[in-house]
């Protein structure tokens, strides 16, 4: 049969897809000889199980009866024994770290009768009490689905009746009566008592955690980190340590290194008198974990050891948490831990410095997602502000946007296109949607191991917690700063999670330093940010074989993309050449009547097309450069239809008729298209306007021979768009060819240009063998490609449903953002296979904009493309990527 239960003597840190994150390090911490309260771990198979039949596995009740007798044996008490109860943890643990998301439950095994036995055990009726309503409160609401403000409101009040506002400050007949009061809560919501049986509890507490997997909020955030959702958590079942059992006790989570910048250091919150969940979910302001050094120094020089001991075995920053009761050290969790971008690049360094990791690591250690963050701007730091406040950096950037005080504001405002920052007391997971829509957070309680800060590092949201001073007001949706500041609702804020800045109205950004760095300008040597990123970003360069160009279209664009580290241009436009003031060419020569109105049309086009690709070769000297056809939905070209009929109807009722405006309504009415995407367009438009493509191929010619003349090296390539069968190709290159043959001869420069094609429809696809017979390379345009396989527009979907189809799951992610390997993925694999079966030499790249999707590169580097082309910022992410996916393989991690 399975086995579906693990003594935490029987696991280690390999086994994270069975035991789970949590499970998998308690296993791992135990074999190490630290002290780990003794447990075991129902593995995610028994979850998978559950979840797919509504019911446990058979099997399961009895594994874990054995598992939990010999816990007892071990610690030499009984679960629920009214005179010397053992009491338990419920603990979630996925295979990835999902903070906050699913679902924990503390002291099971208290019951009327126990909670005598734990006050007479520990000689504290206090503690005793206080952990007796933690339990119905966390399996009220856990457990039970009663709304967790019931039991909040009540410890509310009853603070409130001693006249303070900390828990610290209540008697254990205070906690005695909320008991009372939660008990009365249970039976209210749920028409039954609190369940009295210590197994009863235990196996409704773990079939919650089964349940908490698919919880709206835990699905949400498996969608933001792209987890996989058929994964499932473990459960741990683990001896309760106590550290509520007064001054000479705590709960405390540590840092191997700061987490926010990477900078080597103690760091940490620490929370006397209390029990796990009490420092993340920021309830209490915590110390500095330095304090504990004041504290209890055994026991903090115990905690470094360890510290430095778990770091040197994972070989990376771990993330602890602890629990000191009455002077004795637990080690309750240690995971690699989640930081910021800045501190990722930083450590990884580190590491390699240290002899830890080497560069191929380092560079496996990083991510273009984070790299990404880096390029974001910061506040001008001499641009004058107005400082409200200040907490703690809790996760860097800079945010600027409207004060919102709950989740479902900040979601609404931001789908309005609304940038905002998401205000709380302190944030829970009920918060997720809120955050994930915000710009940034900040709260007035919490450390740094927060909730909020936590939950934002992971997603690379700019972050301030802790900001005591501010009085957040959620029910009259106002924030109070010292010295009287009110911002309401709406209200501008700039959050700096750097700093832990708070300041009234909008901030100035400028540039950050790692932008500096790929813009080639002076960064100072001792920034130990950017010095990180130059060294890993030198080593992927160094291992990638995959190329980088850029998707550039004007000079500007291009020089900015070789600054970037660009190795060419992969895709230019040269629609976008056409517009503005050059329209009025394009109208011309599109009511040209005679074949000699229409030469005068593209005469008149040529020369600025040459200057236009002579500026271009010039910043890519050197470097090859794919010029794209002209591709437009005609109607781009075009004036609007009712604008124009508006127009000349007003003209003729004033007698006043326009000649020109006549025939270009005529026109547009004859080139009007239901749908122009799929119209008139690409090769299409080459083959139907004579002219029109030999014209831009003299221009290419004619510019790159003009470039020869002057010294340069152009590397010009002529790329035929939207093809669908070989036929059209091969009657624009027979042209493009003669076109070339005639420059190089009228200019007496020999030309070498390569003629390809863009595989952007499926048929193209389907047929790249035959295609390949007259393209010297291939470059797929993903965007397109995406649109006609899937029967989506690119610009409309988002508007109409593809919010809908994330939230119920059918995408995990959006096939324009990150490439569908299944349908258009196998569609660009067949074709680069066939089409090499073809010809051997052929060339193919990528230019649509998954080829800055670190998820997609990694799957064409798998593929084979010669290279990817993206948009100029995305470049230095596309490098990083490629070196990813050669040092690690296609499916690495790319979070």
């Amino acid at each position: 049969m399975t086995k579906y239960v693990y003594d935490f003597a029987e696991g280690n840190k390999d086994l994270k897809d069975l035991l789970g994150g949590k499970g998998a390090n308690l296993a791992e911490m135990t074999n190490m000889g630290l002290p780990v309260p003794p447990g075991f771990t129902i593995t995610t198979d028994a979850c998978r199980a559950f979840l797919a039949t509504g019911s446990e596995p058979e099997g399961l009740r009895a594994e874990v009866a054995d598992h939990l007798a010999r816990l007892e044996e071990s610690i030499g008490r009984r679960l629920g024994d009214p005179s010397d109860p053992l009491l338990v943890s419920v603990r979630s643990g996925a295979k990835f770290s999902m903070p906050g998301m699913m679902e924990t439950v503390l002291n099971v095994g208290l019951n009327d009768s126990s909670v005598h036995g734990l006050a007479a055990q520990s000689g504290s009726e206090r503690f005793a009490w206080d952990s007796y309503r933690r339990l119905i409160q966390m399996f009220g609401k856990t457990v039970l689905g009663i709304d967790g403000e019931r039991f909040d409101d009540a410890l509310e009040e009853q603070k409130r009746s001693r006249g303070s506002d900390s828990d610290l400050d209540l008697s254990a007949e205070d906690f005695r009566a909320l008991v009372d009061v939660y008990q009365k809560i249970v039976r209210d919501a749920t028409g039954r008592d609190f369940p009295q049986e210590p197994r009863e509890q235990m196996a409704l507490a773990t079939r919650a955690v089964f349940d908490s997997w698919n919880a709206d909020r835990a699905i949400l955030y498996r969608r933001q980190e792209r987890i996989p959702a058929d994964l499932g958590t473990a459960v741990n079942i683990v001896a309760m340590v106590f550290g509520n059992l007064g001054m000479d006790s705590g709960t405390g989570v540590a840092f191997t290194r700061d987490p926010a910048s990477g900078a080597q250091g103690i760091y940490g919150d620490y929370l006397q008198n209390a029990q796990g969940e009490d420092v993340v979910a920021g309830i209490r302001n915590t110390v500095p974990l330095q304090q504990l050094a004041e504290i209890d120094p055994t026991s903090y020089d115990e905690l470094l050891g360890i510290m430095s001991t778990l770091e040197r075995h994972y070989k990376d920053l771990c993330d602890i948490e602890f629990t000191i009761e009455r002077g004795k050290l637990w080690m309750l969790q240690t995971r690699v831990g989640k930081r910021t971008a800045a501190a990722a690049y930083t450590i990884a360094a580190q590491l390699v410095d240290e002899g830890m990791i080497d560069l191929d690591e380092a560079v496996r250690r990083v991510n273009g997602a984070q790299l990404a963050q880096l390029m974001f701007p910061r506040f001008d730091a001499d641009a004058k502000k107005e400082r409200i406040a200040r907490g703690m950096n809790a996760s860097p950037g800079a945010a600027v946007g409207k004060v919102v005080f709950d989740s479902y504001t900040a979601v609404k405002w931001s789908r309005s296109g609304e940038k905002v920052i998401l205000v709380r007391r302190e944030t829970n997971p009920d918060d997720l949607n809120g955050m994930i829509a915000a710009e940034g957070i900040l709260t007035s309680r919490g450390g740094k191991t927060s909730h909020a800060a936590v939950v934002a590092r992971g997603m690379g949201k700019t972050c301030v917690c802790g900001a005591e001073d501010l009085d957040v007001d959620t029910k009259r949706r106002r924030l109070t700063a010292p010295g009287g500041v009110i911002l309401e609702e709406g209200d501008v804020l700039s959050i700096d999670g750097s700093t832990g800045m708070v300041y009234r109205g909008e901030v100035p950004v400028v540039p950050s330093p790692v932008v500096e760095y790929f813009e080639g300008r002076q960064v100072a040597d001792d920034d130990p940010l950017v010095t990180a990123v130059h060294r890993i970003m030198t080593h992927a360069d160094e291992a990638r074989s995959l190329g980088v160009r850029a998707n550039a279209d004007t000079p500007e664009d291009a020089e900015r993309a070789r600054r970037f580290g660009a190795q060419g241009i992969g895709l230019c436009r040269t629609e976008h050449m056409f517009l503005g003031e050059r329209r009025q060419y394009v109208e011309r020569l599109i009511l040209a009547d005679t074949e000699q109105e229409r030469e005068e049309a593209l005469s008149e086009l040529l020369p600025l097309q040459r200057d236009d690709f002579i500026g271009i070769f010039a910043a890519m000297d050197g470097l090859p450069v794919t010029v794209r056809l002209l591709d437009p939905p005609l109607h781009e070209f075009l004036p609007d239809i009712t604008e124009l009929s508006v127009r000349v109807a007003l003209a003729e009722a004033r007698g006043d008729a326009n000649e020109n405006d006549l025939r270009l309504l005529q026109a547009v009415h004859k080139l009007h298209e239901q749908n122009p995407m799929l119209g008139l367009r690409g090769v299409r438009l080459g083959l139907v306007i004579p002219g029109l493509f030999t014209m831009q191929v003299r221009a290419i010619a004619e510019a790159a021979a003009a470039r020869r003349d002057a010294g340069g090296d152009p590397h010009a390539e002529i790329m035929i768009p939207l093809v669908g069968t070989v036929q059209e190709l091969e009657i624009i290159r027979a042209e493009s060819e003669q076109v070339l043959a005639e420059v190089a001869a009228e200019t007496g420069v020999a030309l070498d240009l390569l003629i390809g094609t863009m595989i952007e429809l499926p048929r193209a696809a389907l047929t790249a063998g035959q295609i390949a017979g007259a393209a010297q390379f291939f470059s797929f345009g993903t965007n397109d490609l995406t649109q006609t396989v899937w029967g989506f527009s690119r610009d409309d979907v988002e508007a109409a449903f593809f919010s809908a189809y994330l939230e119920k799951g059918i995408f995990g992610v959006s096939p324009f953002e990150t490439l569908d390997r299944d349908g258009v993925g196998r569609l660009v694999r067949l074709a680069t296979r066939e089409g090499r079966e073809a010809r051997p030499d052929l060339k193919v790249g990528v230019c649509g904009e998954h080829g800055g999707d670190p998820d997609s590169v990694h799957f064409f580097h798998e593929v084979g493309l010669d290279y990817v082309s993206c948009s100029p910022f995305r470049v230095p992410v596309a490098r990083l990527e490629a070196g990813r996916a050669a040092l690690t393989g296609s499916d690495s991690d790319t979070r």
